[in-house]
């Protein structure tokens, strides 16, 4: 299809609360929404990166910079039958995994819209769903936290979150979890040049799986991480590893070697979340994912229709071309920062 027009917009969208992690408090939702055309139709996607260079290299301005900059004028007006071939146009660009994400992502769901299918039969998956609860854990809110929870909870599946804020000096504190019955523990371990050989180490002292999220960059981290030793689960946020033609990729690795995925979030809208809905649906996420409800994250969500559980605490899949939501056009325009247009 050709591509005859992109518009993205830099959004901030108001938080219900401050979410805090061990990168410190966040009080909006700053993300990139992409909306693409071809042949009379149209589609939205999201890819929402860190407002600031913690999490990962990658920031929203930057972002926002480098596909309004370098990569949409490349896509705009050219002829892209399959998603490897939007990926190719823009592969002069190294690294900048969110950027590629906001292009790619969109292509998809254009692509599903033209053949008149949910965007999750696009990606050639199925249905499923599971409860679980996820922690925040970091320095001072750790094994007395965890110790809380399992005795209130003796039996409930749960897992911990330390978004890259221990070294293998708090191998002990890991070790002394073990007790807990823990699902995983997400990236202990700083996100640096040892990443994986880290984490590989860690693993071997201790019991309960580790998962990996910030060091999971790219389909050839996860090859490496899976030689290495270095994981157990693997966390796919599919803005951060480079859109869904990676993602898909990537399960289907773990799934080769008997490595369970799981779909993570990065406070996406309803549009970023019901696209993550779809992604889940695929064989090899098997743990449930982190798409939430758009009340808990936003008063007001931009996306509509906005994201809700049923009272299995699922989230349903699209049963319309593509995906169902869209921004609504007031909060676009209430909430958008900067924005760009391009016409073939």
């Amino acid at each position: 299809m050709i591509i005859e027009g992109i518009e993205v917009y830099r959004v901030r969208i108001p938080l219900a609360f401050v979410w805090k992690t061990s990168y410190g408090d966040q009080e909006h939702t700053d993300t990139i929404l992409v909306r693409m055309e071809s042949g009379g139709q149209h589609a939205w996607g999201e890819s929402c990166p860190p407002y600031i260079p913690a999490y990962s290299a990658e920031h929203t301005l930057g972002t926002y910079h480098t596909v309004r900059e370098h990569m949409a004028g490349r896509v705009v007006g050219q002829d892209l039958r399959s998603a490897q071939d939007l990926l190719d146009r823009i592969d002069f660009v190294k690294g900048n995994q969110f950027a590629r994400a906001a292009l790619e992502i969109t292509w998809w769901v254009l692509e599903a819209k033209r053949r008149g299918v949910p965007l999750h039969v696009a990606l050639g998956a199925i249905d499923a769903g599971f409860p679980r609860i996820k922690l925040k854990f970091r320095p001072g809110w750790d094994r007395d936290m965890v110790a809380a929870v399992r005795s209130t909870f003796p039996d409930f599946t749960f897992h911990i979150d330390g978004n890259a804020a221990y070294t293998l000096a708090d191998a002990d504190l890991f070790r002394a979890l073990d007790r807990y019955r823990l699902a995983m523990i997400e990236q202990p371990l700083a996100d640096d040049g040892m990443s994986l050989v880290n984490h590989a180490e860690l693993a071997s002292r201790i019991e309960t799986p580790i998962c990996l999220d910030e060091s999971a960059h790219s389909l050839a981290h996860v090859q490496a991480a899976i030689r290495l030793g270095a994981c157990r689960v693997v966390n796919i946020k599919m803005a951060r590893v480079g859109g869904l033609t990676a993602s898909r990729d990537i399960q289907a690795l773990c799934a080769q070697h008997g490595i369970p995925c799981w779909v993570g979030g990065m406070l996406e809208s309803a549009i970023g979340g019901a696209i993550c809905a779809e992604l889940a649906t695929l064989p090899n996420f098997t743990y449930p994912g982190d798409i939430f409800p758009s009340s808990y994250f936003y008063r007001e969500d931009v996306g509509k229709p906005e994201i809700v559980l049923s009272g299995r605490g699922e989230v349903a899949t699209s049963r319309v071309p593509g995906i169902a939501q869209e921004p609504d056009p007031e909060l676009l325009e209430r909430w958008t920062v900067d924005h760009a247009s391009f016409r073939a």
